[in-house]
């Protein structure tokens, strides 16, 4: 017998929604489950390969601040996948919130940002950079209220704080181990 999903109630409808799914687990216990659901996301690691930094952003972040008081998170670049691939979307993230212009993407993989409670599978990216390829402020969206404060980061104390456990945010930190595994001379002095 395989599970299945028996029923699924709404009980927020809004950017997200949130239901509880009766299943039939595969043993045939009858069980309720809650989901969150907003949909698919990107995230994005750009990088400069001759300055050797990384383009990151600060930004409010209300769990965090609701679970440990932490007024700002900094992070890759990331949103949600709107119309288009994930590949465009990535490169419209990145243009929004650092204000650069991404051609060459590396794809690092697709995961689910946290299976047990949400639907959101997040396409994680490398990209690098040049000088010549900032074209914008960054900042985000116009009219999203994000206040993103724009942060180019050396590449050794990016590794150093996923070293010291001080990247909270895990697509960062994923994504920070990639380019280090990938690309480890970026990591050399």
């Amino acid at each position: 017998m395989k599970a299945e999903i028996l029923e699924i109630r709404f009980i927020h409808e809004g950017w997200s929604r949130f239901g509880i799914a009766r299943v039939r687990l595969a043993n045939g216990a009858v069980v309720e489950r809650e989901i969150e659901d907003h949909g698919n996301a990107v995230g994005i690691l750009p990088y400069d390969p001759v300055r050797k930094v990384a383009a990151l952003v600060r930004e409010l972040r209300v769990p965090p601040l609701f679970a440990a008081g932490e007024q700002v998170q900094l992070e890759a670049p990331a949103g949600l996948i709107d119309d288009g691939s994930p590949e465009q979307n990535a490169r419209r993230e990145v243009l929004e919130e650092v204000g650069l212009r991404l051609t060459d993407l590396e794809f690092v993989g697709a995961t689910y940002s946290c299976a047990g409670v949400t639907t959101e599978k997040l396409h994680l990216y490398l990209g690098s950079y040049g000088q010549a390829d900032r074209i914008e402020d960054g900042g985000g969206a116009a009219g999203e209220h994000e206040n993103i404060r724009v942060v180019e980061m050396p590449l050794a104390e990016l590794a150093a704080r996923a070293d010291e456990a001080a990247i909270t945010d895990l697509k960062t930190l994923t994504l920070v181990l990639a380019l280090r595994a990938r690309h480890p001379e970026l990591f050399r002095a």
